[in-house]
């Protein structure tokens, strides 16, 4: 690939303003509460904006679009079934719990709610969990820059993805070193118009020469066209799982526990500048987001129906994960370029399934696209996009960490008599090493094909069970420390257990399960991950509820605030109508419903 003067320009433009944000406000950090939770000081649509950003990392755009490719229009149930219905519950009901208690982190409110060791299993787990979600991110951008070849003339080709996982960790390293939270915010702000300013022309070009949605439905099989189609059984739909674990596993168990209780996104509507505000956050970003689909998905069906077309002619060979209705959809052989085969960056050795056929590369169907449809000048934009949506992944996963690390592990049981300076300086470290530690997961990261199914099985892990946690304990008041803490971990050693004995259909035992034994195949990673989550979550809340009922709750005097039944209901008669958390909730669930009943 040969990028232009303008293409580099518009680049280079965008990385010194990022950094540039960050030095502007250096002079504003202050104090510990200004690096980590910005002041609480942020409008409520920066806020907003920055709630959404947060997840537009690598495991939004790069993610979705490989599995638009390898799934189809299906995928849009992670947001409509997997976001939308989390985000107006968390506005709703769970933030006014979140800031009105005055919590730093959400480690920190399990502390209120239940005890420390409660506390600590969170806090370490979602710490490893955040350093992994950022080495995906570094991954990806690094594979990017590899497989584009923006480095081809600098350096040998074995270098440039080693190179490329440096220069991304040193960039974001720097604005989130010099202006913590806010800098973090404001750049996924930016981030967010940049990426729809570079994804939207790609989707109106690639529509245009495909023949629009109807050209797509008919040169592709009618469960990738289809939402809600061929959902009665997992072996009639391209995702390989029914409509049980899809409703279960994915609309409600990993969905809230995602979007309830992950401090890297709830982080953003706490640095709201009223609990208002804070409320509204959740509501107004899932606007957007709703319709994200036509902007992440799309281009992925676009590539796969772009090389159904070119090759007709073509030998064909089935790819080795996607699963239609009965059978595998076949496309022609390397995808003609658009979406290459799996390559180890390490080696540059292709990767075969067990059968010998190649593994492609599904991670990169948005990339390729690019590069097949954008000229010169709106190819750099495009590009800029991309490594958007990377920077604002990684530093979202890092801001969230950096926190966790000094409040709820730092400050908790290493350091519990540090001045405000001693933490905002051990934030600060605390960026540098979860950079550092990000680099080892992008590492790991290399292991999968589609980045998506690698972050899911990570929530499947660590948010699944958390959220029984949650639940029981936001709303039913008999709940008890001792009962959360068994729960969690039964929870998390369930999903563990789970994954350790079974396997994806067409992999080898490892990375992607049946570490213990072999026990049960499942169609797809995705039914696999939506599977271990149903049995942590479900896990998890049984423990909780049995230690619970021969343990000693606390008193209700304590819990004011803490549990749903015990806290005063949020005021909001002195709002206009249209700016009161129902109001939007119910317009959101109204816009849900319809964009379902239109592509089921």
């Amino acid at each position: 690939m040969t990028l232009g003067f303008v293409d580099w320009l518009i680049m280079l433009v965008y990385f010194v303003f990022v950094l540039g944000i960050g030095f502007a406000l250096k002079r504003y950090m202050r104090t510990s509460h200004d690096f980590f939770l910005a002041g609480r000081s942020i409008p409520a649509w920066v806020c907003g904006l920055a709630f959404i950003s947060a997840n537009l990392g690598a495991q939004e755009v790069i993610g979705m679009g490989a599995s638009g490719a390898k799934y189809g229009i299906i995928t849009s149930h992670f947001y409509w079934i997997g976001a939308i219905p989390a985000m107006v519950f968390v506005g709703v009901f769970m933030m006014p719990f979140y800031y009105g208690s005055k919590a730093r982190s959400v480690p920190e409110f399990l502390r209120m709610r239940f005890d420390e060791k409660t506390r600590a299993i969170n806090a370490f787990s979602f710490a490893i969990m955040t350093v992994f979600s950022s080495g995906i991110s570094m991954y990806a951008m690094a594979l990017l820059i590899q497989t584009l070849g923006l480095f081809d003339k600098l350096m040998p080709p074995q270098y440039i993805f080693h190179v490329s996982v440096i220069l991304s960790a040193v960039i974001v390293l720097g604005y989130i070193f010099l202006g913590g939270l806010t800098s973090a915010i404001y750049n996924e702000v930016l981030q967010f118009f940049l990426i729809v300013a570079g994804f939207a022309p790609l989707v109106w070009i690639g529509l245009r020469n495909v023949g629009g949605w109807h050209g797509i439905q008919q040169k592709l099989p009618a469960t990738m066209t289809h939402s809600w189609r061929g959902m009665a059984h997992a072996n009639t739909n391209s995702l390989g799982v029914e409509w049980v674990g899809l409703t279960m596993g994915l609309g409600f168990v990993l969905s809230f526990g995602y979007w309830c209780t992950d401090f890297l996104v709830v982080q953003r509507a706490m640095a709201a500048d009223s609990e208002e505000s804070a409320r509204r956050v959740p509501l107004i970003a899932a606007i957007p987001k709703m319709f994200f689909p036509f902007l992440v998905i799309l281009p992925g069906l676009i590539a796969v129906t772009v090389t159904s077309n070119m090759g007709k002619d073509l030998p064909v060979t089935a790819t080795s994960a996607t699963i239609a209705a009965r059978g595998q959809v076949v496309a022609p052989k390397h995808f003609l370029g658009l979406i290459p085969e799996k390559v180890n960056p390490l080696n540059g050795e292709a990767i075969v399934d067990d059968k010998g056929k190649p593994v492609y590369n599904y991670d990169l169907a948005i990339p390729v696209m690019l590069l097949h449809y954008f000229p010169t000048g709106i190819l750099g934009l495009g590009l800029t996009a991309l490594l958007a949506s990377f920077m604002s992944g990684m530093a979202g996963n890092v801001t969230a960490f950096n926190t966790v690390w000094t409040y709820d592990i730092y400050q908790s049981y290493i350091n519990k008599r540090g001045t405000d300076a001693h933490y905002l300086w051990m934030g600060r470290m605390a960026t540098i090493g979860g950079v550092v530690l990000s680099i080892g997961a992008a590492y790991a990261a290399t292991r999968f094909n589609n980045i998506m199914d690698a972050l899911q099985l990570i929530f499947s892990l660590v948010n699944a069970p958390l959220f029984a946690t949650f639940l029981l304990g936001m709303f039913w008041k008999r709940t008890t420390g001792h009962g959360a803490f068994t729960g969690l971990l039964a929870g998390t050693f369930a999903a563990l257990l789970h994954h350790g004995l079974t396997l994806p259909m067409g992999e080898t035992p490892g990375l992607h399960g049946a570490w213990i034994s072999h026990v049960h195949t499942y169609p797809s990673d995705m039914a696999q991950n939506f599977w271990t989550a149903i049995f942590a979550f479900s896990v998890n809340l049984l423990v909780t509820i049995a230690v619970s009922l021969v343990t000693r709750p606390r008193p209700e005097s304590e819990l004011v605030g803490l549990v749903y039944s015990l806290t005063p209901k949020p005021v909001e008669g002195h709002l206009a109508w249209y700016e009161k958390p129902s109001s939007l909730a119910i317009a959101v669930l109204v816009m849900l419903v319809a964009l379902n009943l239109v592509f089921r």
